[in-house]
């Protein structure tokens, strides 16, 4: 049986102050670190051993990563990186409501809409389907910590049956899913596990 784990990193800055973060290489913040060695030692995530370990590349995916489960042996996978908001990085709906540039990319078809410089959701979910595939192809069980857009794409092709968009499927900082696949039936849970 095939045992993947997909956590999303800790909380950063621009999570607390709720700004477009996805290609910017953010550290977690003191708030963020800190809740997740509350989160580590409430118990429920999953034991890693046998499984490779793989990180987006990002500080903040890699700082998550030394909180949970310490100095452990692991590779990027810089395909599983956030998707990238391009001239939106690191600025605020309030700051940029009014601007109509802004105001273009959100109307309409918001997951086709690319950002200027950057990305859009269509593009981001490629690339992330693409590099879970070929994670999946070379290892039997890993754990990946990566970021909720890139989790939610995945959640999203794995399990379309469930109905969710990709912010139901986007799970909370430091959180994610544990998936278990013989090949044909793929099931999953949250993690960390309560209990």
């Amino acid at each position: 049986m095939r045992r993947i784990v997909l956590l999303r990193h800790g909380r950063t800055e621009a999570n607390d102050r709720w700004l477009y973060c996805g290609s910017t290489d953010l550290p977690l913040s003191a708030a963020g670190a800190e809740a997740l060695v509350e989160l580590r030692e409430q118990g429920g995530y999953p034991d890693i051993t046998g499984m490779k370990v793989f990180t987006s590349g990002m500080r903040r995916t890699e700082e998550t990563l030394r909180i949970l489960y310490g100095d452990v042996e692991h590779t990027a996978a810089r395909d599983l990186r956030e998707m990238d908001f391009g001239v939106f990085e690191m600025h605020s709906y309030e700051q940029l409501k009014e601007d109509p540039v802004y105001r273009a990319w959100c109307s309409g078809d918001n997951e086709a809409n690319i950002a200027p410089g950057g990305e859009s959701g269509q593009i981001m979910r490629r690339r992330v389907l693409a590099g879970f595939d070929a994670l999946c192809e070379e290892n039997e069980s890993f754990l990946l910590v990566s970021h909720g857009g890139p989790i939610a794409a995945v959640m999203d092709a794995k399990f379309p049956e469930e109905g969710k968009n990709r912010f139901q499927w986007q799970p909370a900082n430091g959180t994610g899913y544990l998936i278990e696949t013989d090949g044909e039936r793929w099931t999953w849970r949250a993690v960390p596990e309560k209990g």
